[in-house]
């Protein structure tokens, strides 16, 4: 199987896998953005509190370098004292077009699932 095909079936079962527990299985509700946002409650820890937007910003910013993390761009720092965790950078991320970020981010997630152990 190419891994462009690999990579769309694992993503396509990651969408359906959180449609399922937070969309009444509504893959359309679950678009990149929404993904990552989830992602970055569950590495904050903190899944019963409601966010302000600014925090869900954070949130974001959260998820993505933890995604980016195993690729090298970013390294886990220390969590500040209200838990929340901080990343440095340690490689600038490349500039890629619209289309590549979404490529990139979408791998990031699948591995992400892999080694949570909710996809296969």
């Amino acid at each position: 199987m190419a891994r462009d095909e690999q990579l769309k079936e694992r993503y396509e079962a990651v969408v359906q896998k959180l449609a399922d527990r937070f969309a009444e299985g509504d893959t359309g509700a679950m678009d990149l953005d929404s993904i990552i946002y989830l992602i970055g409650i569950q590495e904050l820890g903190q899944l019963d509190k409601t966010f302000k937007k600014d925090e869900k910003m954070n949130l974001m910013h959260i998820a993505i370098c933890r995604l980016l993390e195993p690729f090298g761009y970013y390294q886990y720092d220390y969590d500040d004292p209200d838990g929340w965790p901080h990343y440095k950078v340690l490689e600038a991320l490349p500039s890629l077009k619209a289309g590549e970020q979404q490529i990139l981010m979408k791998d990031a997630i699948v591995q992400y699932f892999l080694e949570k152990g909710l996809i296969s």
